[in-house]
């Protein structure tokens, strides 16, 4: 396939791939509620970052994480290329999950163990887009950070709540 014919296809995913981050962005923040009282009453460590910290570092991620997606679309192909993107899309989902099991459903424990399910998807992602793209299995490792520093957070929540 010559690169104009690849183009159609790719824009389709990067504009698929923003909307669905977005989405996630969206209905994840309508979730997080750190005014409430129970939030307020949580035993948090004082390394925790201020909040004004999570959007960007949100923002930025979420970006990354479309790009990857778009570049895994374009560059992965064969039977890999369903496994990969369906991999995102439950990444997805997991982190969209973790606010909700956190926030609304005010148990840390629950959400300790969800963020470790979403950390290894994120973990998979980046081993099986390496071979096609390493830019793209890359722009990955700063999420996967961010969640293990957030996997970290969040079971120092639940062991003293």
């Amino acid at each position: 396939m010559h690169a104009i014919e690849k183009r159609g296809p790719v824009a389709g995913a990067a504009v698929g791939w923003a909307a669905a981050v977005t989405a996630v962005a969206v209905v994840g923040g309508l979730a997080t509620d750190t005014s409430s009282d129970w939030y307020k009453n949580l035993e948090r460590p004082s390394w925790q970052p201020p909040g004004a910290v999570f959007g960007p570092v949100w923002t930025v991620l979420y970006v990354l994480i479309a790009i990857a997606a778009t570049l895994s679309f374009r560059d992965v192909g064969g039977p890999r290329r369903r496994i990969v993107l369906g991999l995102f899309a439950a990444n997805l989902a997991l982190n969209l999950a973790w606010t909700w099991i956190f926030f609304q459903g005010h148990a840390p424990k629950a959400a300790g163990v969800e963020i470790l399910v979403l950390l290894a998807t994120i973990v998979g992602l980046i081993r099986l887009v390496w071979p096609h793209n390493r830019a793209a299995a890359g722009m990955l490792v700063p999420y996967g950070l961010w969640v293990s520093f957030a996997s970290v957070l969040t079971w120092t929540i639940a062991a003293n709540n």
